[in-house]
């Protein structure tokens, strides 16, 4: 494919191949940030933000000088206000070699109980150009030479 060209995202019937329906899971899937690979990572494009909760957050251990202020409140799903302890960005790979890419993002840090350690809001999807299915389970997007797609966990 020139490299010019835009490849075309599709869901095929081939991609729920392995998908027992009826379901209605979460699209949850697992991607590389920074130097680790963050499981139940959920991906909604009902979100305005993309949120890293402190539990993951300070598992991977980064340097808090890489924090840089934020005060807007968030509000969440029960309505409840929700200061950030800040937003910082690190750096996402999505997909698995050689159908990868790789975007800086900025994570709002959250401290809240979720079951998530990540919430890909909007914002990581635009900027991956990504395009998702909850009916297969994946989320695919345009790398230099095709499209990459990252199939989510079946709970």
């Amino acid at each position: 494919m020139p490299k010019n060209d835009e490849p075309d995202i599709v869901f095929l019937e081939r991609d729920g191949r392995s998908i027992r329906q009826p379901y209605d899971d979460p699209l949850v899937i697992v991607l590389r940030v920074e130097e680790f690979n963050i499981h139940w990572m959920l991906i909604d494009n009902g979100s305005l933000a993309n949120i890293i909760y402190s539990p993951a957050f300070q598992q991977m251990k980064l340097d808090k000088k890489r924090i840089k202020p934020f005060t807007s409140p968030l509000v969440s799903f029960t309505g409840d206000r929700i200061i950030p302890r800040g937003i910082v960005t690190l750096t996402v790979i999505a997909g698995t070699y050689p159908t990868q890419v790789t975007k800086n993002i900025d994570f709002l840090i959250v401290d809240y109980p979720s079951t998530n350690n990540i919430i890909l809001g909007r914002p990581a999807l635009n900027i991956l150009r990504a395009a998702m299915s909850t009916y297969y389970l994946k989320v695919k997007f345009p790398i230099a030479y095709g499209v990459g797609e990252i199939k989510g966990d079946k709970f």
